[in-house]
């Protein structure tokens, strides 16, 4: 499970990337796509054509990161947009890593119970 610290950003590619790419790759598409600096500490996630891998990279104190997540049955759910980029929650990309469509999730309120009968 990957943890993010509050303040970190969560950012999605939405035209697939080849996943022969790897961190050096990906950053010189962080530089190309993103507003922000590979450097920022943000998460840049990146996908395939078919949709059933994903690599997140990020900046951690001393130097990049790089997860990798294969589905082994079926493909993220991943929406193309007019800008081609999208920010997502902390819980967003849990779901995506799921495999969970993380736009139709957002419909269901969190319960919480303040008193018990």
């Amino acid at each position: 499970m990957l943890t993010i610290a509050e303040g970190i950003k969560v950012f999605v590619q939405l035209t697939p990337t080849d996943m022969r790419k790897s961190i050096d790759g990906l950053c010189g598409l962080i530089v190309d796509y993103f507003i922000e600096k590979p450097q920022s500490r943000h998460l840049f996630l990146f996908y395939n054509q078919s949709k059933n891998k994903v690599k997140i990279v990020y900046w951690d104190r001393n130097g990049f990161v790089l997860h990798y997540k294969r589905l082994e049955q079926g493909h993220f759910r991943l929406k193309p947009n007019e800008k081609g980029i999208l920010e997502i929650t902390p819980d967003q990309l849990q779901w995506l890593l799921a495999g969970l469509d993380f736009q139709l999730m957002e419909q269901f309120s969190e319960l919480n119970y303040s008193e018990y009968y």
